[in-house]
């Protein structure tokens, strides 16, 4: 039996800039639920008597709320598939150091957008180094490692940082409104959702330190090096060897996330609909509206315009929401954990992924059915372990698809082929189910039932088809035991 070599200082390095990486893809993606009600509620514009134009639930609010949505997963699902192809062709390295520029100097540029059509493009721009970071991230680490146990343990347990990114921008929320008023102005404002969206730089920190200790991919390397690499070839992934996995792969990772923008995504929306939504989470910020007034009284100062205190509940109600969420993304921690764990001892792929599949198919729909009926309720405890559970079954089947991927497709393919399931998959396909939710639940005013409902219906088709379609995906083909590659150099 052959002894585990321990891991170098470079590959610690490739393992650490990956998994910020990781992190904050996620801390991007779930970025917009948090900030997007503040975020139109002041690029909309406000009424005369300080009211603002988009409120919750009003035609427009829903259409930019759609487009701000599934726009930039259509550019990120587009280009990403673009930055799959360069993956394969210039290197892992290269790829991966400038997509995490990219959505990290998007970030800033989002957060002083000073009209919504600004904010829709930079945010296109995040999601687009989102998407590429993703592939090449992954690709990266599988031919690092070349014995196949310490690679599903590095893919899982690297990947499980994707769930710190969540916990992290649930963090960056609530201090960002707790510290708003101490921080510069930005356009003669404090307002926490800018300061919320330019915390995405700070993956480009580190970043700029240890890039210069990272290596190239070695195998990727030696093929360049050897001529024996062929270029990547979109038409391949559905030559006959290979269609199978394209098509399979591609549809149940969309099933994987429209669970998420389906329904999970939603949940801030629901909590905080105004009068509809969950009691516990409105009260909050009709105390935060009656404490500013009393406030005010006891200074001896005018009572705050209507659209000031509206704003007040509003920061209230939405720092409340965040912190619900937030055990959203300890349930998705506690999932990519998990499936770490579970990946070295079960050996079929599929068996793995269903062991998460199934559960989701009859917890997830039902969760979200209970909210519609429970919102007038005493419930908020009873949601947080709901969440918690929606977080850990859906966040685990995103986990998979990183450690699955890499065994399907071969090296001159690997990157275009994650791409492809990735961002047409999980980016676009997978996406579009907060905009088939946000459109179907439609009303003025908000309905946070009606929405509730919806997301469980739209979840749970995208949970049926892809624990049905999980019947077709193809089994990774056995690999020969094997020791850690020594290509990478010590540092």
């Amino acid at each position: 039996m052959i002894a585990k070599i321990p891991l170098t200082r470079t590959q610690w390095l490739i393992c650490t800039i990956a998994a910020i990486g990781f992190a904050f893809d996620i801390y991007e993606l779930l970025m917009l639920p948090l900030v997007i009600k503040p975020a139109l509620a002041v690029l909309g514009g406000m009424g005369a008597d300080g009211v603002p134009l988009l409120t919750p639930g009003s035609e427009p609010y829903v259409r930019w709320a759609r487009t701000l949505f599934f726009i930039p997963a259509i550019a990120g699902g587009v280009f990403g598939l673009l930055g799959g192809y360069l993956t394969d062709l210039l290197g892992r390295r290269r790829v991966l150091t400038f997509s995490i520029l990219l959505y990290a100097g998007a970030a800033v540029g989002a957060g002083l957008s000073t009209s919504l059509p600004q904010l829709l493009f930079f945010r296109c721009l995040v999601f687009i180094g989102v998407c590429v970071e993703f592939v090449a991230a992954v690709a990266w680490l599988a031919e690092l490692f070349t014995d196949p146990e310490r690679r599903e343990k590095v893919l899982g347990y690297t990947q499980a940082a994707s769930s710190l990114g969540g916990l992290l921008v649930a963090g960056a929320n609530i201090l960002a409104a707790n510290i708003a008023l101490s921080l510069p102005a930005i356009h003669g404002n404090h307002e926490a959702w800018r300061y919320t969206l330019i915390s995405g730089v700070i993956p480009a920190l580190p970043l700029i330190l240890i890039r210069p200790f990272l290596p190239e991919s070695p195998e990727w390397e030696r093929k360049r090096l050897s001529g024996q690499f062929r270029r990547p070839s979109l038409r391949e992934l559905f030559s006959p060897e290979l269609a199978r996995t394209t098509v399979v792969t591609t549809l149940v990772f969309a099933a994987s996330y429209g669970i998420a923008f389906g329904a999970i995504q939603q949940l801030p929306q629901i909590l905080s609909a105004p009068t509809t939504g969950q009691q516990e989470i409105l009260a909050v910020g009709v105390a935060a509206k009656e404490a500013a007034i009393a406030q005010a009284t006891a200074d001896g100062k005018p009572m705050p315009p209507p659209g000031k205190l509206k704003q007040i509940a509003g920061n209230a109600t939405d720092k409340a929401v965040a912190g619900v969420t937030l055990w959203q993304e300890i349930g998705g921690l506690v999932g990519r954990v998990l499936l770490a764990l579970l990946a070295v001892v079960v050996v079929s792929r599929r068996t793995l992924l269903r062991i998460f599949q199934v559960p989701a198919l009859l917890l997830i729909p039902l969760f979200f059915w209970w909210i519609s009926w429970s919102l007038n309720s005493n419930s908020l405890p009873l949601v947080k372990v709901g969440i918690f559970l929606a977080g850990l079954l859906t966040v685990a089947q995103f986990s998979f698809w990183g450690n699955y991927i890499p065994l399907v497709f071969p090296v001159h393919l690997r990157g275009t082929g994650e791409s492809f399931a990735a961002n047409i998959g999980g980016r676009v396909l997978g996406t579009a189910a907060a905009w088939i939710t946000l459109t179907l639940s439609e009303a003025k005013p908000p309905n946070a039932s009606k929405i509730a409902i919806t997301g469980a219906v739209v979840a749970g088709v995208y949970a049926l088809i892809g624990v049905i379609l999980t019947h077709w995906l193809p089994e990774p083909k056995p690999e020969e035991n094997s020791h850690e590659s020594l290509i990478a150099p010590r540092v």
